[in-house]
């Protein structure tokens, strides 16, 4: 009999990544395999804070922290230091807590790293260490593509060393795959071009790298939802949409405490009469873009349920337009954090209000919800066309000449959107696809899952 399975998973410190890394670990430990979840310390703080307290008694994971790195007085604002610093500090961390965990207990020892591939220095750690590895990937297959073909994008001249465009055209990686705008790529910084290329530097050119040192690519989607970018990477494995396990009947993924009296609210509410906005954890607005949102989702006069993060204004404080508060009260119910999926899922849900992040994205379709789209940063934009060309689950929005989406323009297009039954047939045929693909009845992701599982466990 061999040593029983360790998993040692790291995510990259940030919500979008840490809590699909979680489900990830969940169903790992829901198959019988010790899981130790390694977070920076900060990060680890904000996720401890946010879980309820029966969890943390009885979490199927052990949740641990390393240092960072950073001087006692950053301010976290640089986020490239940290970064820069992270691959210099980290991994002499991460090797001492895998050292330790073996000097506690030898039929203990870490037996695989699964780590976030924008974190590649963990997964060079456990290559210098002999430990087997699995990339995760959390975004989706189409921009795993188009990191993992830049290379022949530079070779094609199509960009530079640097990911700055040279041609004034869109970038194609196939017909079935939406096409990137120039200024829409994945590590896109038209107004920084330092941001830029230490962006393309650090997660694409590194990524190619890091593919190539790991044993497994898991990727957190579909085979049936992105078939020909999963055909342009046939290493990969598509283990998705990952699901919140319900343990204890709450998921502790997130790093604000979710507000559940919103679910009692939606039982108050008809049947698919609630537009639900959220725009995950890193989009902000100024209060000029916060008043024309507040006011398109008031004069729409719908029942709606809004997240509004104590930072989502520029980290500045709050500021609801005069009144609105008051108005709203008979229909509108706003939170800082709400529980996602239960909300996605309830009866009452009519759309989804969404940036468009990935996790959102699978969250939606998952439960077979109408998108209107706001992407703002990075695969945002790419998933949106997804969303609204290639599948049709979704309609955008268009900011007006100062770049701002009005509430004239919130209203219309959700009125279009509620109205609009080739969409809502659409969302449901991509739900029941989902469903298939995560089936222990020869679902595509499911076997790629337990393929894992097995790999793992001889």
């Amino acid at each position: 009999m061999g040593r029983k399975p360790h998993v040692m998973v790291v995510p990259f410190p940030a919500q979008g990544h840490v809590a699909p890394l979680m489900k990830l670990a969940y169903n790992l430990a829901g198959h019988g395999i010790k899981v130790t979840f390694v977070n920076t310390e900060s990060i680890h703080v904000k996720l401890t804070s946010a879980m309820p307290g029966k969890f943390k008694e009885q979490s199927p994971i052990c949740l641990v922290s390393i240092p960072e790195g950073l001087e006692p007085n950053h301010d976290g604002k640089d986020i490239f230091e940290a970064i820069e610093n992270a691959s210099i500090f980290m991994p002499g961390h991460l090797q001492t807590l895998i050292e330790n965990i073996k000097q506690l207990n030898d039929d203990d020892q870490v037996t695989h790293v699964v780590a976030d591939i924008s974190v590649g220095w963990a997964l060079e750690t456990a290559e210098k260490m002999g430990i087997k590895r699995a990339a995760f990937v959390p975004y989706g297959a189409g921009n795993l593509a188009l990191i993992l073909h830049n290379p022949m994008l530079i070779e094609a001249g199509i960009i530079d060393v640097h990911g700055t465009p040279l041609k004034d055209e869109r970038i194609s990686l196939s017909e079935e795959i939406p096409a990137w705008n120039k200024n829409e790529l994945l590590w896109s910084c038209p107004d920084n071009l330092e941001a830029q290329k230490f962006t393309f530097r650090h997660f694409v050119r590194k990524a190619v790298e890091i593919v190539k040192i790991s044993d497994w690519l898991l990727v957190n989607s579909f085979y049936e939802l992105e078939q020909p970018a999963c055909d342009l990477i046939p290493n990969s494995l598509p283990i998705g949409p990952l699901s919140a396990s319900d343990h204890l009947g709450t998921y502790p993924g997130n790093f604000w405490p979710e507000d559940s009296t919103c679910l009692s609210w939606l039982d108050q509410q008809p049947p698919r009469s609630v537009i639900y906005a959220a725009f995950g954890s890193s989009v902000v607005c100024d209060q000029k873009q916060f008043n024309e949102l507040a006011y398109g989702l008031e004069n729409l006069g719908l029942p709606f349920l809004w997240v509004v993060r104590s930072n989502f204004t520029n980290g500045l404080q709050v500021e609801f337009p005069d009144g609105f508060i008051k108005r709203v009260e008979k229909y509108g119910k706003i939170v800082q954090w709400a529980p996602q999926e239960k909300v996605l899922a309830h009866p009452s849900t009519a759309c989804f209000f969404s940036h468009c992040g990935w996790n959102s994205t699978m969250e939606g379709i998952i439960k077979g919800v109408p998108f209107l789209c706001w992407p703002y940063i990075v695969d945002q934009l790419h998933n949106k066309s997804y969303i609204c060309e290639t599948w049709k689950v979704g309609i955008e929005l268009i900011p007006d000449d100062n770049g701002i989406v009005t509430r004239h323009e919130i209203k219309t297009k959700l009125e279009k959107l509620l109205s609009d039954e080739d969409i809502e047939a659409n969302s449901l045929k991509l739900k029941e696809m989902a469903r298939k693909s995560t089936s222990g009845d020869g679902g595509s992701s499911f076997k790629n899952f337990i393929s894992f599982v097995e790999q793992i466990k001889q």
